[in-house]
Formats: C-alpha cells, structure tokens, sequence
C-alpha cells in the first residue's frame, strides 16, 4: 500500500455549492487530486477549496447554457461520463448522487463510492413521479425511457464500484436495495461553531436549503399559515418560483444567502422546518449546532440526527397537521443550546477525516480488485420500490 496514495475524484455536477459539493470539499482535503465532472461553472465556488483544484469535464461543457439547464441534458449524462476516461491513479474517489461513478477508471484503480443517495428519481417510483409531472408536457412524454435507460447505466455504474460509502444508515439500505451491495456508513461532515450559541430565540420559523418536490416545503409553508407564523425560507428551487405571495403574506424569501448570513438565521429562529425525507441533512445538524431546535419529517436521515426532546422534535406521518402537533411539542419543550452543541460534535471534520482514511486504507489493503470482466458480468439489482 503506498504511503500517499494518489487520487482522482468525480462528482456528478460542479454548478453551486450546496450539501454534496461541501462533501467534495473534505473528499478533497482527505485525498486531494483532479475533479473530474460532467458540467463545471466556477462562479460558484469562489470562496471554496474547489476552486483551487484542478476541475475536468465532459463534452456536456460544450453544450451551450449546459450549467444552466443540466438537468435537461440527463438523457446525455451516461454516454459523457462513459467516455470520459479517468487518469491512472491508486484510488478514484467519487462523490456521487447521480453518475459520478460512471466515469471510466484505470482497470487497477480502486473505486470507492461516497454515496449521498442512489438517484432518487431513477429508483422510487414515487420521487420519479412528482420530477415526471414537473416536466415540461414534450420532456414528460419521453420521461419513463429516459428514466429507464438512465437507471440502467447507473445500475451498471455501481457494479464498477470496489467499495461504496454511505452518508448514512438510511442510505446504506437504499444502496442494498437499488444495487444489492453493503455500504460502510460515515456521515457528512459538518461546519459546526466553537461554542454553545447562547442569544435569544425571536418569533420566526426557518427553511434551509434547495427547494425541490420532494422536500416538501409546502408542508412548512401551510403550517405556517394555518398559525399565522412568520417564516423565513433560504435557498431556490422551483417550489420557490411556483409560491403565491399573496397567499403566504408572512413568508419572507431571501434566497441564496453566504453561509455567514445563514448561521446568523440558525442564531435567530425559533425552529428549523424540515418536511421532506432527506438522505441525511446536513441542513439540521448545522441549525442544531448554533442552538436552533429541529421539526423534522421522522423517515430518513433525520432520524439519525434529530434527537425528540433534545434537539428538536419528529413527526409522522407527513401532513401538515402531524408538522402542526411537532411545532407544538417543540414550543412547549426548553431546549439546552449547550447540550444541542455537544450533540452536533459527532458530525465533526475531524471524525470525517478520520473515518474516511480508514476506508480508503481498507480498500487499498484489500486483495480483492474487482477485475473489468467480473464487474461487466455481475448480477445487476432490482428497482427499488
């Protein structure tokens, strides 16, 4: 095994910094090396170590308005990752969420895969249905072959992979469950304050983050209503350009925001809104680190998280009435900022580094190489369900 072994990393897009890109941050620091990618726009990493890593990608960067409109270019995505050929390295470390493990390595690379989620969208038929009715009606029409031709290749993908890392146990069965392999689970790292967060709490409820179907910020927006409570939202997303004004008077809408302005909020808010089911969440462990309770959806990464009583409050089933009986749970509860503080230190950078060194030295010891013909032959998974 060498004594620095030499790396290359993938992710699937490079277009803003949000959750998976901070990921890729600390996969950097852990094993840094070229970023391969299937879109890059450098705008939107000026202020992090990315943009100091040396960035390739694929043809899709030649496409015009591609970090745009990539979510359009899907039906591409396998082909551009395929053939796009990674340079010879002792590990290929990739960030993945939707094809980053796609890109073709050197037969004796080892493969580990950090995955923050099998795509959603390819894989729960549910999730691919409210993405399907988002579409434009022509994008809808050739939605279900698309879709199918993608989860193929991204079933292939996996069988590539020696090793896979989870985010978190909820996604480690996901992974079981999409491509039939285990995962080691090591959560996210995540950027937490030096001390306890000790000023008041004001009158104002917060949403974080980027604003698709399956967060569900509509659940917080219609309990907010229903009590006529303000709430701040941060972030974009199409949920936040279909929002009537006119019927959410007491929402306030700001956007991205730099992270300093962000843990301000996280100082402020009463609470910290999170209806949909995310994988972990990195959103909640950073609102529970500056003191700021949780209402978090109890399926999926929150359960990992948010502890009931102590850091916030869970509900189910995912209605508004369920979030509605959670806020009330939460306004009744005092919670300790200092004990909050001490519950985020788990999610540490330090832990991360850590951990993820361990994986990479077990993979590199490891005399099992998965050889290009038995990942071409073996067995490929079921479709989640």
């Amino acid at each position: 095994m060498p004594d620095t072994p030499s790396a290359v990393l993938t992710h699937h897009w490079l277009v803003k910094r949000r959750g998976g890109e901070r990921v890729l941050e600390a996969l950097y620091r852990v094993a840094p090396g070229p970023i391969y990618t299937l879109v890059h726009d450098p705008r939107g990493f000026g202020a992090s170590s990315l943009a100091r890593a040396r960035v390739h990608t694929s043809f899709l960067q030649h496409i015009p308005g591609a970090t745009r409109r990539y979510p359009m270019l899907l039906p591409l995505m396998p082909i551009a990752a395929r053939t796009t050929r990674l340079p010879d390295a002792d590990i290929v470390l990739c960030s993945d969420a939707c094809l980053a493990k796609a890109f073709t390595a050197a037969d004796r690379s080892k493969v580990i895969c950090y995955c923050h989620s099998p795509m959603r969208y390819a894989w729960e038929p549910e999730i691919e249905d409210v993405y399907r009715r988002s579409m434009p009606p022509g994008v809808r029409a050739v939605w279900g072959r698309t879709i199918a031709y993608v989860r193929a290749a991204d079933a292939q993908a996996a069988r590539r992979v020696d090793l896979f890392v989870a985010n978190s146990a909820h996604v480690a069965k996901r992974i079981q469950r999409c491509y039939g392999r285990e995962a080691t689970v090591v959560h996210p790292p995540v950027d937490l304050p030096a001390r306890p967060t000790l000023t008041p709490r004001e009158d104002f409820y917060l949403c974080v983050g980027q604003h698709v179907p399956y967060k569900r910020l509509d659940l917080a927006l219609e309990a907010c209503r229903k009590r006529n409570a303000r709430l701040v939202v941060i972030g974009d997303g199409p949920d936040i350009r279909k929002l009537d004004p006119r019927r959410y008077p007491r929402v306030t809408l700001l956007g991205w925001q730099d992270d300093d302005t962000v843990r301000g909020y996280y100082r402020r808010a009463k609470a910290l809104l999170f209806p949909g089911e995310e994988d972990f969440g990195i959103v909640p462990v950073e609102a529970i680190a500056h003191g700021c309770p949780v209402i978090a959806y109890g399926v999926g990464g929150a359960t990992e998280t948010v502890s009931e009583g102590r850091s916030g409050a869970l509900f189910t089933p995912q209605t508004v009435e369920a979030m509605e009986a959670a806020m009330d749970r939460a306004a009744d509860t005092r919670f300790d900022p200092s004990e909050m503080w001490e519950l985020a230190q788990r999610f540490s950078h330090a832990r991360f580094d850590r951990e993820m060194r361990d994986v990479i030295d077990a993979a590199l010891s490891s005399s099992a190489v998965r050889s290009p013909q038995s990942r071409a032959s073996a067995a490929p998974p079921a479709r989640a369900s």
